[in-house]
């Protein structure tokens, strides 16, 4: 079978991260989990050793620097440096445009934590598996909790390529439910979390955006034409791809598609969507505290506390599921049930 091709998304600005996550340097280009930044998580995620090909990343001008920085010297690597914000279906279609129909390309955010490589590593040999033969395959990721904040995926008949992967058709895109409906979903045991991860075979991606959003095919095709190559940079024509609607590749191709298909994987995934979510990626002490801290950090007689300071002091006396945060001057206080409302903050709003 033919290398995979890892197109890695890098974009957003990561507000319910912040004050650690900011727009110059949102959360793919953070070593918030290990040593590692989640950017360089995803880039190492796809070795040659396991049939990847040099990785694709689709990034803006914005965060170009950190990309650079952080892609390794892999002289076959390519950047492609979207001109404007278009959301993911332009985004995906900027590679898919830019390489061989026939390749598989391998669709993964920067920004998620993956505790179980290898895990990822097989899902996305099955995925490619089926992608060879015409589907467009989600990862279907083990759904482990009533999550509200995720879409989910609702397994339908099983499937099995032609070099024996096993899968399953995708019977329904599922919206964010409610906490009744996710908990519902929960004990049904047939839907996963739609985590973001594709895999397709480049020109059937194509076909299905031509055919489903031909505004957005059109537009991408004639700015990747019409683009230069500077070293491993490629620029396409700002002008064109401007003009391009802005849609998510799941509205535009694959809940339209009659050939979406799912792999199920266990991969102790996370978006790290908030600070609760990083708390529960990190190693906790058996009171369920964590810290990610280059200053002093004190905890007594603390639950579920999580501290990430990028040098002063922090003492916290006698909390439970509460989220400190110092980064330069700013600091950030939050319960865990808060943890989603930081984007709001007007700090965070206002970069």
């Amino acid at each position: 079978m033919a290398q995979i091709v890892p197109v890695i998304l890098s974009g957003g600005s990561g507000t319910r991260l912040w004050p650690r996550s900011r727009a110059s340097k949102p959360k793919p280009f953070l070593p918030l989990v290990g040593s590692q930044t989640l950017f360089e998580q995803a880039v190492a995620r796809c070795p040659a050793d396991l049939g990847f090909a040099a990785p694709v990343v689709v990034t803006g001008v914005l965060h170009l620097e950190h990309v650079e920085a952080q892609l390794g010297d892999d002289p076959a690597a390519r950047i492609i440096v979207e001109p404007a914000a278009r959301n993911t279906a332009a985004a995906i279609a900027l590679a898919a445009y830019s390489l061989e129909e026939d390749q598989v390309m391998l669709v993964c955010p920067s920004d998620h934590h993956i505790g179980l490589p290898d895990m990822f590593a097989k899902a996305a040999q099955d995925a490619a598996s089926l992608a060879a033969d015409g589907w467009l395959v989600s990862f279907g990721i083990e759904a482990t909790a009533p999550e509200t904040g995720f879409g989910y995926l609702k397994r339908g008949e099983a499937i099995t390529s032609a070099q024996g992967a096993h899968g399953f058709r995708t019977a329904q895109f599922v919206e964010k439910p409610d906490l009744a409906r996710a908990r519902a979903f929960l004990a049904d045991g047939g839907y996963c979390w739609n985590g973001g991860i594709f895999a397709f075979q480049v020109k059937d991606f194509r076909k299905e955006l031509e055919e489903h959003r031909p505004q957005i095919a059109e537009a991408v095709r004639a700015a990747v034409e019409k683009g230069r190559a500077e070293g491993r940079r490629f620029h396409p024509d700002a002008e064109t791809f401007a003009s391009a609607e802005s849609d998510s590749v799941d509205y535009a191709v694959m809940e339209n598609t009659r050939h979406a298909a799912m792999v199920p994987v266990a991969m102790e995934w996370s978006d790290i969507g908030n600070w609760h979510a990083l708390l529960d990626a990190l190693e906790r002490d058996e009171a369920g505290n964590a810290h990610s801290a280059s200053g002093d950090v004190e905890l007594v007689d603390c639950q579920n506390v999580l501290v990430d300071s990028d040098g002063p002091r922090v003492s916290v006396i006698g909390l439970e599921n509460v989220v400190v945060v110092v980064d330069g001057d700013d600091v950030m206080v939050t319960s865990l049930d808060g943890a989603q409302k930081v984007g709001k903050l007007s700090g965070a709003k206002n970069q």
